[in-house]
């Protein structure tokens, strides 16, 4: 959903119009020491290797894999929508062998299945919050009970608008995205490591850029640092500034913050004729996914909302493509008058088109 007519994240668009320091530059390290330790704070960890990937956060799952998976890998991976299935195809190319859980899209998976689908797995991934149904899955039942499997966790749309508690759910490999709940734009995934999981670091895995051997002695070093790659210093400054704002706020109030929108949202659009989708006790506040009413044409609908009322929401995809709305409410625009507006834009839109 759209930002709404003003920004309350002035401190992210002012990092962007910083001067641009070298990625050496002893102010420049200290900043970035200074994001990963507010990126513990949110990830709710106190994992040593806690840093952004310099990249989206497709780069944090494709580092998950290559970094901890090697040919012949028995990976138990949880698919109810299309992050689920990005990550099997991904730790096959990794040469993983995969044991996929599913559950209809739309479903939330039980935790049981997956810790029974193999008797001795190396790892068990799965995604906490599937932006392509607006379903959570729970986390904490496997990071109990996963035995000597690594626990790899998506986040990407859970990280800041619900509680994520990597250390407390004993999850071994979490990443997230800047662009969701964070309220950053997109460019970097934050991504956080146990010691345990450092242990079965692959010594030489199959993208040089995501090895986390070399990139370690960068974002960990103490003083002088391994040169691996260019940081994206503006986006660093951005994602500084970010957490920032999220910290001061307080996560809890975040939480709660989203889970206010998400609540009314919940309440109100099925009084417009949108039926909530998703499984009713795993419903995403960030994340609301709704059936299309009957004679409301996908497109069209969505093309209005845009250019009449300034609004954005996505499609379905996969299967419900046509057949279902996501309507993202996160980040700097989970607020009520946001949530106001486009309850406000829908019910005009229904009545003219139904």
């Amino acid at each position: 959903m759209g930002p709404g007519p003003s920004n309350p994240y002035p401190q992210v668009i002012e990092a962007f119009n910083r001067p641009v320091l070298g990625h050496l530059d002893p102010e420049f390290i200290s900043l970035l020491d200074e994001t990963n330790e507010r990126l513990r704070e949110v990830w709710q960890t106190s994992n040593a290797l806690t840093f952004p990937i310099s990249a989206t956060g497709s780069a944090g799952m494709e580092t998950s894999f290559v970094n901890f998976v090697t040919p012949g890998d028995d990976v138990v991976i949880g698919v109810n929508g299309v992050f689920g299935d990005r990550m099997c195809e991904v730790a096959t190319r990794a040469g993983a062998t995969i044991t996929r859980v599913e559950a209809d899209w739309g479903c939330t998976i039980d935790p049981q299945r997956l810790l029974d689908a193999h008797p001795n797995p190396s790892m068990i991934a799965v995604v906490h919050a599937e932006t392509s149904t607006g379903v959570r899955n729970d986390i904490a039942e496997l990071g109990a009970n996963k035995g000597d499997a690594l626990l790899l966790v998506d986040c990407v749309t859970s990280l800041a608008g619900i509680p994520v508690l990597i250390d407390e759910w004993n999850v071994d490999i979490a990443y997230s995205g800047t662009q969701k709940c964070l309220g950053v734009p997109p460019g970097l995934s934050p991504l956080t490591v146990s010691h345990r999981a450092m242990e079965r670091l692959v010594q030489t895995p199959q993208s040089w850029y995501l090895d986390l051997n070399m990139i370690k002695d960068y974002v960990t070093g103490d003083g002088a640092r391994a040169y691996h790659h260019t940081a994206p210093i503006s986006m660093l400054y951005a994602l500084h500034a970010g957490l920032g704002v999220v910290l001061s706020e307080g996560l809890e109030q975040t939480w709660s913050r989203h889970q206010s929108c998400g609540h009314e949202l919940h309440s109100r659009l099925p009084q417009l004729g949108f039926e909530l989708w998703a499984q009713d006790g795993y419903r995403l506040p960030e994340l609301t996914t709704v059936s299309i009413p009957d004679g409301l044409d996908d497109v069209e609908g969505r093309r209005l909302l845009l250019e009449r009322y300034g609004i954005e929401i996505g499609g379905g995809l996969g299967p419900v493509a046509g057949k279902v709305w996501r309507i993202g409410c996160m980040g700097h625009t989970a607020r009520m008058r946001n949530v106001t507006l486009l309850l406000g834009a829908l019910e005009e839109l229904t009545s003219e088109l139904l």
